[in-house]
């Protein structure tokens, strides 16, 4: 046997005698040098150790070989459980493997046997590059299994929120989705694109976030539901999105304080998607409560509780003959002259008890859409009353 042969085996096993060194010297330096590792909990930096540890121990089973791919690098993260890839970073991780190979190499000198300590430091370095390669590859795959893992929990939380669910597992299940909770919330359907698939969904959720700040997404057949949280204008952000929907109509449920009150602003956007097409001419998008009297003729009861109590009421309890002056209004086909000649008073005088309308209700009965909205109002506030 050569002596070159006899060095590069006494070499192999130098290296492989001095693990135990080197392994020792990373946890040092871990412990001394690297904050973010004396800062995780102490399962964590065990579990830390032991990929530290199972790296160095593949590259000397590398070593031994190197004319063979480097093999091991997988292994060593399989080494520690999947959930770790949350406690640290991947730029944590390559800052273990730059320790690793600093490590390595201030210790050549002395485990390495005489003329292969560069031997020893260019494989090192060879072999780090494969390691970095390999904690990538983990990460991605991790990313990967979390990415489809939190799809179908968005998926079971805006399912949760349009079947009226307000429990304590779905506010879980939004906060584990990284649901911030600050500012308010507002739910918005429409059509969805057709086509839209896993990527056009992700470019969706990062357009929304960047409008809203808390976002879902859900796709539930054809319609697409958002769910927008956040302390900016909402509508504003909603309106924004306007073109990530299909055609038809887009409608905004009302903003509601916190994500425990989201269902009924999801109620009012599905009720109001429900009935826009009896609207043709209703802008895009459109408010749901812009769409309560077509919401009522769907058998809408929140519809038809919200339109008595914001119109009927208000005027059946104000003074001037507001509500008598108004059905005439209405009822003589929107003639100033002819609801005045019922009324037997000036038509000036039911100009003013209009606008008296206007001011209560917010519905001004001289607009065409608004005078139908209130006809509705009178016409359910008459029934109950009847």
């Amino acid at each position: 046997m050569s002596t070159t042969t006899v060095s590069r085996d006494e070499n192999v096993q130098r290296v492989r005698e001095g693990l135990g060194l080197l392994t020792n010297a990373a946890m040092r330096r871990l412990d001394e040098e690297v904050s973010w590792y004396r800062q995780l909990p102490a399962e964590d930096r065990s579990y830390v150790a032991l990929v530290a540890q199972s790296g160095i121990n593949s590259f000397a089973t590398w070593f031994a070989d190197p004319t063979q791919n480097p093999h091991g690098v997988g292994e060593m993260f399989a080494a520690a459980p999947p959930e770790l890839t949350r406690s640290i970073s991947l730029q944590h991780t390559l800052q273990l493997v730059r320790l690793m190979v600093d490590v390595v190499e201030s210790y050549s000198d002395q485990i390495a046997a005489p003329g292969y300590e560069r031997e020893l430091r260019e494989a090192v370095l060879r072999y780090s590059r494969e390691v970095a390669f390999s904690a990538a590859e983990v990460y991605a795959r991790a990313a990967e299994v979390r990415g489809a893992w939190d799809a179908r929990l968005e998926a079971l939380a805006v399912d949760a929120l349009v079947r009226g669910d307000t429990d304590d597992a779905l506010r879980s299940r939004i906060s584990a989705l990284g649901w911030s909770g600050r500012g308010q919330v507002l739910v918005v359907v429409g059509e969805a694109l057709d086509g839209l698939d896993d990527v056009g969904t992700a470019e969706l959720r990062r357009a929304a976030r960047r409008a809203a700040g808390d976002t879902l997404v859900g796709i539930h057949g054809d319609r697409l539901v958002l769910v927008l949280g956040g302390e900016t204008d909402l509508v504003a952000a909603a309106t924004s999105l306007i073109g990530r929907f299909g055609p038809g109509p887009v409608v905004f449920g009302p903003v509601v304080p916190t994500i425990a009150e989201a269902t009924s602003s999801a109620r009012s956007a599905l009720a109001g998607l429900a009935a826009a097409s009896a609207w043709p001419q209703a802008p895009r998008p459109v408010l749901a409560d812009d769409l309560l009297p077509e919401r009522v003729l769907t058998g809408d009861r929140a519809a038809r509780r919200t339109l008595v109590a914001q119109a009927y009421l208000p005027l059946q309890q104000a003074t001037g003959a507001v509500l008598e002056t108004l059905s005439a209004y209405l009822g003589t086909g929107r003639s100033l002259e002819a609801a005045a000649r019922r009324l037997y008073v000036h038509p000036n005088t039911v100009r003013y008890r209009l606008r008296k309308v206007s001011e209560i209700t917010g519905w001004d009965p001289l607009d065409a859409r608004e005078s139908f909205v209130l006809q509705i109002a009178l016409a359910l506030g008459q029934l109950d009353d009847a």
